[in-house]
């Protein structure tokens, strides 16, 4: 018996493992894409060593409609709060978010990361060691001490922290212990997170975060359209590097994306899929960056497109306005 349950825990560690590494991918493919000048990103450098190999342009394309879609939609919530809330990123890796509100004068009231204990671990030893990212943070802090160990980093603005998001409990106590305001109106994000947790375990999420803030908003960036070829090829090429797909059936269209959030107490919930967000972003700077590199295949761009979406849900008791963000 004990044989059977260190298998099973051997290969859920090893399906944690490949989606932790899903957090260096997403940060290679970041750093590629501004070295190539789709976006302006000072801070990712600080994150990866090196540009690393090309990738394809339709790839480039992709993660400048999605890092330009999700932008969108947060940078117009803490706005409409006019900076009086607070940012929950979930599996957040090596994300730059924080340094970018910083530097555009759009800081929430404190921006929260929640990722694994390894991945925390390593975002936390690149910024004691990195003064660009160090500096700000110390810059938005009133004391001259911030609490900072191995798994966790906090300070009045900022902080980090490593927690499991199948464990909800666990994440409710050390978000509340780092002073998580419930009060206030919260953005919570999460891309390409969802798919790696099994669907009740999403909708667990979705409904904690439901059940715990009377404003706000969730943003989820994934897979869409899963049961059609292209999504059976996307699968297979993850599985064969053990990352499984746990909540893959959410993932079936842009209706089953929003029923996870209309199900577990928001009140409004849109979807798209990234091809139309794609054709909605600012079309001066779209004719910008296509003109970066030639894009042989467009047909495999638009079928790339077609299979990630982003989902955004709402509840807004103080009248924000939240369900009127859009493209």
């Amino acid at each position: 018996m004990e044989d059977v349950y260190c298998r099973v825990k051997a290969d859920s560690d090893t399906a944690d493992e490949a989606v932790r590494a899903t957090c260096d991918d997403a940060t290679i493919c970041k750093r590629f894409a501004t070295s190539k000048g789709y976006w302006k990103d000072p801070y990712i450098q600080y994150f990866t060593r090196s540009v690393g190999e090309r990738k394809a342009p339709e790839i480039n394309r992709g993660y400048y409609a999605r890092v330009q879609g999700v932008n969108h939609l947060l940078d117009a919530f803490i706005r409409k709060a006019e900076c009086d809330c607070q940012v929950i990123n979930f599996g957040a890796g090596l994300d730059t978010t924080f340094w970018r509100l910083k530097d555009e004068n759009l800081l929430p009231r404190k921006f929260f990361e929640v990722d694994f204990p390894t991945v925390v671990a390593r975002k936390i030893h690149n910024i004691k060691t990195k003064p660009p990212l160090s500096k700000p943070i110390i810059e938005t802090h009133s004391t001259d001490s911030l609490l900072l160990d191995a798994h966790s980093l906090d300070s009045d603005r900022y902080c980090i922290i490593g927690a499991d998001l199948r464990d909800i409990s666990n994440l409710d106590e050390k978000l509340k212990k780092f002073q998580l305001n419930s009060e206030l109106p919260t953005l919570l994000l999460s891309e390409c997170v969802l798919v790696y947790m099994t669907p009740s375990q999403s909708s667990n999420l979705v409904h904690w975060a439901a059940e715990t803030f009377h404003t706000a908003m969730f943003i989820n960036y994934e897979q869409v359209n899963m049961n059609d070829r292209f999504g059976q090829v996307m699968i297979e090429n993850l599985q064969r590097r053990q990352c499984n797909l746990a909540g893959v059936e959410t993932c079936q269209s842009l209706d089953s994306q929003k029923e996870r959030f209309l199900k577990t107490g928001w009140e409004h919930a849109d979807a798209l899929d990234m091809m139309t967000i794609y054709s909605m972003l600012p079309q001066d700077d779209v004719a910008r960056i296509e003109r970066l590199e030639f894009l042989d295949e467009k047909e495999l761009l638009q079928q790339l497109l077609q299979h990630y979406s982003i989902c955004w849900a709402t509840k807004d008791k103080l009248n924000l306005g939240l369900s009127q963000l859009a493209f």
